[in-house]
């Protein structure tokens, strides 16, 4: 697990690599470079890599963060270590900025037991009076195809659960580009994005907690997590946003429809997934704080849901055959471990428990295993025990099928 940080950008974690495999959008055109805001003249300097910004955006009035290069995105951040023992956390504390009364700070932490990153983002309140905002991660994938950088990756998706009671037409709300957009889907509960190159920004009121970013062509994934706070006020109700970069249609002056530039140095291959926090009232020196979660592993792009231990792929299936159980799945796990069975009779009675296979983040979990019972076994969950023998939750609880074929 490798981790790189620009503190000179913007406070920037620039590169996030797992197991060999980089996440993170890198702007070519920038790399080795340094804009400040003042030689960017009000222009958005875009390098890439994963940051905090402040919502709500626009220009209309001074509760609203114009998105131009400023000391929050683009200034100097102080880099300090805090802990380098089991657990390695850094601290990147930026300058304050006068136009939206903020300072921002970060730590960020890995262990040594497991590639989860913590995120605590704190914003402070620099001014003599009250501000109100939310705390935005933004963080931008690398799009571009692996073996031939000059075309996308047609097998990137992106996934964030539906809110069944959401305020928004089927679930979600397109804030730019086409309304139709091939890139989106709705199937089992949850928002499917297969990436395109065309510039849409698209907005959902998930309740979830989580969006997952899938790799279709190396099966390397990620998670964000986050703790969703029923009845808090959220941005236009957005708590994620995924912002696809990319050509759009217009009008030219006489009136007429183009597509911009498909120039890869000025429109290049990555997509945003942002998780955003409700609105917080800071009074003078009051501060904030966010804390979020990633967790890096494994999937295919048949994602189901995500869990506290994993994400699944294929759920869990128990049938009993010729008085055996038979076990199958397929997982990415977020902690090494074991996976374990724990088995239950019809009155819900806990009957045994069996171990089954060791297991790690950076490899792909095929379940597919036929253990022996001597009782009845009515119901099986799967869970991750982790190295050090915490249990981190099930991947899967199901009903035993064909239980009547061993009696």
């Amino acid at each position: 697990m490798k981790l790189t940080f620009v503190p000179q950008l913007g406070g920037r974690l620039m590169q996030v690599s797992f197991n060999g495999h980089p996440y993170l959008f890198v702007n070519q055109v920038y790399k080795g470079k340094y804009i400040s805001p003042a030689e960017a003249a009000g222009r958005w300097i875009n390098y890439g890599g994963d940051k905090i910004w402040p919502l709500p955006e626009g220009n209309d009035d001074e509760q609203h963060w114009t998105g131009a290069s400023t000391p929050l995105d683009d200034g100097a951040y102080a880099f300090s270590i805090l802990s380098q023992n089991n657990r390695c956390t850094v601290r990147l504390e930026g300058p304050p900025d006068p136009p939206t009364g903020l300072q921002y700070t970060r730590e960020i932490s890995i262990g040594s037991d497991s590639p989860e990153i913590f995120f605590h983002a704190i914003t402070r309140n620099i001014t003599g009076h009250s501000i109100a905002w939310s705390v935005q991660s933004v963080s931008q994938y690398d799009l571009s195809d692996a073996s031939n950088p000059n075309h996308y990756n047609h097998d990137f998706w992106a996934y964030a659960p539906l809110n069944p009671r959401s305020s928004y037409l089927n679930g979600y709300h397109v804030r730019d580009g086409l309304a139709n957009d091939p890139s989106f889907s709705v199937r089992d509960g949850l928002f499917r994005l297969n990436w395109r190159y065309l510039e849409n920004e698209v907005w959902l009121d998930s309740t979830a907690g989580w969006i997952a970013l899938v790799d279709g062509a190396t099966h390397y994934a990620m998670v964000e997590k986050t703790r969703y706070i029923e009845g808090a006020d959220y941005p236009d109700k957005a708590s994620v946003i995924f912002y696809k970069n990319g050509p759009t249609v217009q009008l030219n002056a006489q009136g007429m429809p183009y597509l911009t530039s498909k120039n890869l140095e000025e429109t290049p291959y990555y997509m945003e997934a942002e998780l955003n926090s409700p609105m917080a009232v800071l009074a003078p020196g009051e501060t904030y704080a966010m804390d979020s979660y990633w967790f890096p592993s494994r999937m295919s792009p048949d994602l189901k849901t995500v869990t506290d231990a994993g994400l699944v792929g294929r759920p869990l299936a128990a049938k009993n055959s010729a008085g055996k159980l038979e076990l199958s799945g397929s997982f990415g796990v977020f902690f090494p471990g074991a996976l374990k069975a724990y088995l239950y009779d019809e009155g819900g009675a806990e009957t045994g428990e069996v171990s089954l296979q060791s297991v790690q983040p950076q490899d792909p979990v095929q379940l597919s295993q036929t253990i022996t019972t001597t009782k009845s076994v009515a119901r099986v969950s799967v869970h991750l025990i982790d190295s050090s023998g915490l249990d981190r939750g099930a991947l899967g609880e199901v009903v035993v099928t064909g239980r009547d074929e061993g009696r």
